[in-house]
């Protein structure tokens, strides 16, 4: 059993030492909409954007590697509160909700680069893993009381072009609840959407 955990532990020692590190200057576009638990007033998506920086970490020869990043975020949706009874009685008509978070997301990436040189023009790679968000800011919308983060998981394809920049598309969505309205306790809700970023690597 020592010896199996010996050779593990040099494995792992010897695929670090061999790993590719990178960071970049990242930035982007995101379309979200939040879903609310209950189907009772209509949420229009509203665009956003996000800028961070990002580290990559890639093993050569089997393409598989990490990335993890820290972003600033800026999403929301216009909330019809002024449909229902309940919020039009305070005034409330057609409301845009936006929040501003610190996100912080990890992945796990595929790179293709057994192109035959070709990678170094172009290399496609895949990514999926968790994005935690800590909320440090929303606009003026006293209907609303929000969580201190959340949890969510993004999914998404792209290319490296000439070993310099990446573009990249994909999919979030929140696990965990972002905010719910004051009068109704149980009606929560939570941001999913697309979301298109550029990096420029170092």
């Amino acid at each position: 059993m020592k010896k199996l955990f010996l050779c593990l532990l040099l494995a792992c020692a010897a695929l670090t030492a061999s790993a590719q590190f990178r960071w970049a200057a990242v930035a982007g576009f995101n379309y979200e909409k939040y879903h609310f638990k209950q189907d009772l007033i209509q949420v229009d998506p509203s665009p956003g954007f996000s800028v961070g920086i990002m580290g990559e970490l890639m093993f050569p020869g089997i393409g598989f590697g990490m990335d993890f990043g820290l972003n600033y975020q800026m999403h929301g949706s216009r909330l019809h509160l002024g449909d229902r009874l309940i919020w039009a009685s305070d005034g409330y008509g057609t409301e845009q909700s936006t929040m501003h978070l610190i996100q912080i997301p990890v992945n796990l990436r595929f790179k293709y680069t057994r192109l035959d040189g070709i990678e170094q023009k172009i290399a496609p790679f895949a990514f999926v893993g968790p994005v935690f968000n800590i909320n440090v800011g929303h606009n003026d919308l006293p209907a609303l009381e929000y969580s201190g983060g959340s949890v969510g998981l993004q999914f998404g394809i792209g290319a490296e072009l000439f070993r310099r920049f990446q573009i990249s598309g994909g999919y979030y969505w929140d696990f965990t609840y972002e905010a719910r309205t004051v009068k109704l306790e149980n009606f929560s809700q939570r941001p999913e959407g697309w979301q298109v970023k550029v990096a420029y690597l170092f």
